[in-house]
Parts: C-alpha cells; structure tokens; sequence
C-alpha cells in the first residue's frame, strides 16, 4: 500500500501540477480577456440569475447552483486548505484566490456550452448534460464523449467521493483513542454509506432538493464562525493579509520544487476546491430549465466566489489567526479542529468534525448527481447506474479506511486526465460560446430578459434550442 502511494504521489505532482496549471492558467486568462473579465462585472448578474423560475417538477437554477456547489463545498475547503498551508506556507492561499479568479471564466463558458448542447432524459421530464454531451454532438465524436464520461465517473462518483470519506472519518481521530486501530472506521463508514443511499438513490431531483437545503445551511454556519474569529481577531487581519502576499511572491516559496512549492499548492488544491474548467460544473449547469444558456453560465461566477473566496479563505484565516504551529505531522482536520478550538473553546473541535461531516455528506452526494448524466450517456439503462451507484458508495465506505496520502493522490490524477480534455474542448468550441454569450448581452442591453434562439445565433446543433 505505501509503495501505490509513493507511485500515485510521484505521478501526481509531475503530471498535474505542471500539465494542468499551464492549461487552466492560459484557459482562464483567454476567456477572461474574451468575455472583458466577465467574472467581475457580471457577478450582479449571477446573483440575480439564482431567482429564476422553472416549470413544477422541473430543475430550478438555484437548485442546480446548489448540486454544484454541492460538489465543490467539500472536505477540500478545510482539509485542502490545511495541507496547503502546512505544506505551501500562507502564500499558497493567495495562488488559490488568482485561480479562482482566473478560472471563474473557464467556468461561465464550460456552464454556458452544456445548456447550449443539453439533452432530455429518456422519459423527458428533465434534461441532462454537460461535457461528453457537448462533445458528442458540437465534435461529432461520441467515443470520446463516452471516455470523459467514464473517467469522469471514476473521478467524481469514486476518487473524489471516497476522498472525501476519508477525510469524513479522520475527523473521528481527535474524540476516539487510536480510532483507526480499532473497528470504529468500519462502523462510521457503514452507517454514512446507508445515509447517502437513501438521497444518492432518489435520482437528480433528490439531489437537488437536498441540496438546495443542505448547501446554504451549512455554509452559512460555517461562515458565521469563521466571520466571529475574524471579529475577535481584527487587529491582527492586517498583519495576516499581510504575510500571505509577503509568502506568496517569496522568492524561496516561489522556486521551490516538488510538491511543497507554495504556488503549485495553491495551484493543486485551489482546482480540487473550485474546480472550475474541469468540466464538474457543467454536468448540473444542464439540468436547469432556463430561457438562455449565458445565464446558467454566468452563475458559475457566484458558485466559484462561494467555494474558494469565501468558504476557503474563512478556513486559512481561522488558521493563520489562530497561532496554532503548522507542524506536517498533523492532518489537515486535526489542523483545523485545533485552530478553531483555540478560537472559542473545546466545543470547537465538535463543531469542525460536525461541519466536515456535513461537507463530505453534500460533496458526495453532488458527485453523485453531477455523474449520473455521464452514466447515463454510457448507457441509458437505469438498473446499469443503480449498479455503478452501488460500486461507488461502496469506494465512499473504502475510503473511511484507505491511506489518505493514496486516496488524495487518486483524485489528483484523474482530476487532471478529465480537466486537461474538458479544456481543450471548451477551447475549440470557443466561438460558439462567444456567439451565444454575446446574444445574451445585446438582449440584456435591450432590456429584455434574454431568450435563446440557437440559429439566429449560428448555432443548428442545439437540439433543444429550436
């Protein structure tokens, strides 16, 4: 086991930190330069986008905002950030910033393509999409659709869920004595795995249902304390903003190699936390009935802003504010757990093992719903992706007991085989997003709610855009 760890690890820093960042760097600041840094002044638009109205029965906006960020507000925002600063120093929370800033635009164009090429379920009551759906029908190759799908689903349905099932039951290390000496990981992963199935089973409704509760409840909470150490702490957030720059343009952080560098950490788990580009957000981007595809798409902005430039940031600042020493030997929720505890009490740790909990909880059951339209694009047999369904709350429950330095080096990897396709087909369907994004700002300057119309936009593959 420890040797597939060495192995994954080595493959994961030399492929995806270099491979990947060049790819979402360049990405991201084409689109943003394309669409005249969209990501700022179109974030009111976002906001507004999320009060949308869809038909009974149907996906709402909000709803499939909140299946995304679902997916993205995992265990990434605490333990992600943790490690990141445990192994990359302060500055890596300020390469995390650009690449959400950066990648937002990536994300309103991935969004905005999978409404454009979005198709129905089979019985037609709600539609389903995202990047093997847009390279099948805008690139005519659905056996390269089919390959995205299947790597997405090990990604997400299995490396990313049963990442963050391990992190779920790491949590547990600080209230059970020697907790992954005894039975205990099996018990704790048994009884979340019975409490997935009975939402992961429900289908994308159900999903998003619970999701659109779920997501803001917990978010908020966690926010409200991170906001309340801030408070406490103000005087000294100057001093702190102030050693993230000063690390992150330090020359010795900067150059430094492998996988302690502080940009390419920041870089690494700024994607697993935001994920924009990486073709996640799309496959709930699809499932909202709206009247124009920029819409769903420039909501990306809003869920990208959620994740890392709030959630993330109010963990490395309870972190950095706490004074608690970065010593590599802690996990990144051990970490936490002592961060917040220093904060405001014993209860402290209570509340960061109750919150990952819940993060893990949402992030799965996202993963899930962002996947079963890839499974269905696979094979459209509802017992087939109950099957996969099975296969992958079962890895859920295998990740309560895997090694964790496996377990992150799996979601990395496959995390960079699906971005670095996902991008360079968003590349080359550059031109129909920019045809259906600027549709959208001449209807928005006319004061109209924008509607699409594909053909008048050049478009006559969007089937369900007639």
């Amino acid at each position: 086991m420890q040797y597939l760890a060495d192995v994954f690890a080595t493959l994961s820093d030399n492929m995806y930190a270099y491979l990947v960042a060049a790819l979402i760097i360049l990405c991201g600041l084409y689109f943003t330069f394309r669409t005249h840094f969209a990501q700022f002044w179109l974030f009111p638009d976002s906001v507004r986008c999320m009060t949308e109205k869809s038909g009974k029965g149907k996906v709402s906006s909000f709803q499939a905002l909140m299946m995304c960020t679902a997916s993205k507000v995992g265990t990434a925002n605490i333990a992600g950030v943790a490690i990141a600063i445990v192994l990359g120093g302060p500055g890596a929370i300020f390469w995390m910033w650009v690449m959400a800033i950066i990648g937002a635009a990536s994300s309103v164009v991935e969004a905005t393509l999978a409404q454009i090429y979005k198709s129905r379920t089979e019985d037609g009551s709600m539609f389903i999409g995202g990047p093997a759906y847009y390279i099948s029908k805008a690139l005519k190759n659905p056996k390269l659709g089919s390959v995205f799908s299947v790597l997405f689903v090990f990604c997400y349905m299995f490396a990313f869920s049963a990442l963050q099932s391990n992190n779920m039951s790491g949590a547990f290390e600080t209230f059970i004595p020697n907790y992954h000496e005894t039975f205990w990981p099996i018990v704790v992963g048994a009884v979340f795995t019975i409490l997935l199935s009975l939402v992961v089973f429900g289908g994308l409704h159900r999903i998003g249902f619970v999701s659109s509760y779920l997501v803001p409840a917990m978010a908020s909470i966690y926010l409200l304390v991170g906001f309340y150490i801030l408070v406490t702490n103000i005087t000294r957030v100057p001093g702190v903003f102030g050693a993230i720059l000063k690390d992150a343009f330090d020359f010795r952080s900067f150059c430094g190699g492998f996988s302690g560098s502080v940009v390419l950490l920041g870089i690494k788990r700024g994607l697993l936390s935001n994920e924009a580009g990486m073709g996640s957000a799309p496959n709930s981007a699809a499932t909202a009935a709206t009247s124009h595809p920029a819409k769903q798409g420039i909501m990306q902005i809003l869920s990208v802003a959620i994740d890392t430039l709030l959630i993330c940031s109010a963990s490395a600042f309870i972190i950095l504010l706490s004074n608690v020493p970065l010593m590599p030997i802690m996990s990144g929720i051990s970490l936490m757990q002592t961060a917040v505890s220093s904060q405001v009490g014993a209860w402290g740790s209570y509340f960061v093992g109750f919150s990952v909990v819940c993060f893990s909880f949402s992030a799965i059951i996202g993963n899930f719903g962002i996947s079963e339209p890839n499974l269905l694009f696979v094979n459209n047999n509802q017992k087939f992706v109950n099957i996969i369904k099975t296969i992958g709350l079962l890895a859920v429950f295998g990740g309560c007991i895997m090694e964790a330095r496996l377990v992150w080096s799996l979601a990395d990897i496959t995390m960079a085989m699906i971005a670095i396709l996902n991008l360079i087909v968003i590349f080359i369907l550059r031109d129909r997003f920019m045809a259906c994004f600027k549709d959208f700002l001449k209807q928005r300057k006319e004061g109209k709610d924008p509607v699409f119309k594909a053909e008048e936009c050049g478009i006559y593959d969007a089937t369900e855009w007639k």
